[in-house]
């Protein structure tokens, strides 16, 4: 994506935090297919790499006949905010829609008892404070801009966890931290309804990723003991269907709504 804004067919633009792999990379993909040009943020910027990373969803949505433009940066860098948000501007012209997927799990996973300072602040850095304060910046941008005539609405989407509303003693930090960032959202939907920029949190289940991997055991036994009403691992790419949808404005009338990806995991069973 290296047209000059000028010259290029305005389609709504979507940044994209953790867009690399995953959970990020299927929103990427359900967006591009949803029209939307791309910008992908990740930590990992390796443009020799075309099997992983930003540049292996570069050449996907280049298969698709999107656009889409690689960043390198860290979330829980204020310092690198201005310079990934520029750069989306300075490309496609304006945000429509900013995702704050970006996240990190526990480096172990440790009895509450036994959560380290070191570990705690690595979490509420990556997954919350990085987060409030790209909405921040992005959101002063967004609300400066004319409403698109189209009619795609400005949206912000934070992308959280079950573990913000379900206790897991062993990774305490991470829960904290994704509940964080579910008020994150809801404060962010108070103070921005007025100007006219929804704000969503999904909040996904058990999702087959990379950062899954180590527990799959664990939790095939449990899905098959019932734990998921739906009875089995959810995808990528089922979350990247519930962001398109809001990126889309199909629930435009609902800014603050939580919306639960997990296969009914929410559900008080008997």
């Amino acid at each position: 994506m290296n047209v000059p804004a000028r010259q290029r067919a305005a389609a709504p633009t979507a940044v994209v935090t953790g867009a690399g792999r995953g959970i990020g990379r299927a929103i990427v993909l359900a967006l591009v297919r949803e029209g939307f040009d791309v910008v992908g943020i990740d930590v990992v910027f390796e443009p020799e790499n075309k099997k992983k990373g930003l540049f292996e969803v570069k050449e996907r949505v280049r298969g698709l006949g999107g656009r889409f433009l690689p960043v390198g940066g860290d979330i829980s860098r204020l310092e690198d905010h201005d310079r990934m948000l520029d750069a989306a501007v300075g490309v496609c012209g304006r945000i429509d829609v900013l995702v704050n997927n970006a996240g990190v799990a526990p480096l172990e996973r440790r009895d509450i008892l036994e959560t380290s300072p070191e570990s705690f602040d690595r979490l509420m850095s990556v997954n919350a404070r990085g987060p409030f304060f790209l909405t921040q910046n992005a959101a002063r941008r967004m609300a400066a801009q004319k409403p698109r005539k189209d009619g795609v609405p400005s949206s912000i989407i934070f992308i959280t966890s079950i573990s913000a509303v379900v206790s897991s003693t062993s990774r305490p930090e991470y829960c904290l931290s994704k509940a964080a960032l579910s008020m994150a959202s809801t404060l962010y939907a108070d103070a921005l309804a007025a100007k006219g920029i929804g704000v969503y949190e999904v909040r996904p289940g058990l999702i087959a990723t990379d950062m899954t991997a180590g527990v799959k055991a664990k939790y095939d036994r449990l899905i098959a003991g019932g734990l998921v009403p739906q009875g089995r691992w959810g995808l990528p790419e089922d979350v990247g269907r519930a962001v398109a949808a809001l990126a889309r404005g199909d629930l435009r009338f609902s800014t603050g709504a939580a919306i639960e990806v997990s296969g009914g995991m929410a559900i008080r069973r008997l």
